[in-house]
């Protein structure tokens, strides 16, 4: 089944075609780039335009800011939370990596 909005489409792209608006594009007439995932790659450039990195990744970032903590801090009790905390991050990392 057709998107309900194909006819608009097509008549944009084809009305945009007329109008010359495709004429001159970065890229024209170049190969493609490689890509990995083309079933996602989409998605990948957005996730990646935006910011995005891998679970481990954001956690480890988090683990070695838990680790400036540590070395700052000279209370005892603090010390032993940031410990668990860097404990169970470091557990979280490995997961995640398994995982994929």
């Amino acid at each position: 089944m057709d998107h309900p909005l194909i006819d608009l489409i097509n008549a944009r792209i084809a009305k945009a075609e007329a109008e010359g608006d495709f004429d001159n594009l970065t890229g024209t007439g170049q190969p493609l780039p490689q890509c990995d995932d083309p079933a996602n790659a989409v998605m990948n450039r957005i996730l990646k335009d935006n910011g995005a990195v891998p679970e481990f990744v954001s956690l480890s970032r988090e683990l070695s800011r838990l680790r400036g903590e540590l070395l700052e801090t000279g209370d005892r009790t603090e010390r032993k939370r940031l410990i668990a905390d860097m404990s169970m991050l470091e557990a979280r990392i490995e997961i995640s990596r398994k995982r994929g």
